[in-house]
């Protein structure tokens, strides 16, 4: 390859790492007050949704408790793709990129490490 064809690749890589930085860095951070009013308004009524208190639902895992288990940030895509389980009183649904953003956020703000 010649030297001339090696330096438009490398500044055609450079371009796109700078345009895919800049776009990445366009990205909001999540709206915690967002996250909260979701995870009150479709899960409180079985879950904990805060840093204290029971779930309604005894079998319901307290969000509090969740990134003991895994990484909250897994659970972005199923969000976005919208919860479908088959057990017990859990609804299907779905929310946009930006809710699965907040949400995700909210949850990760209840991890004490965080």
């Amino acid at each position: 390859m010649s030297r001339e064809l090696l330096s438009w690749i490398a500044a055609g890589l450079a371009a796109c790492l700078l345009f895919v930085g800049a776009a990445a860095s366009q990205v909001p951070p999540p709206n915690l007050a967002n996250g909260q009013a979701i995870a009150q308004a479709r899960c409180a009524a079985c879950h904990a949704i805060g840093p204290s208190g029971d779930s309604p639902l005894a079998d319901a895992p307290k969000f509090r408790d969740l990134h003991k288990h895994f990484d909250v940030a897994d659970l972005q895509e199923a969000l976005a793709e919208g919860i479908i389980v088959g057990h017990g009183p859990m609804p299907a649904w779905a929310l946009s990129a930006t809710d699965v953003r907040d949400l995700v956020g909210y949850l990760k703000s209840l991890d004490p490490k965080a």
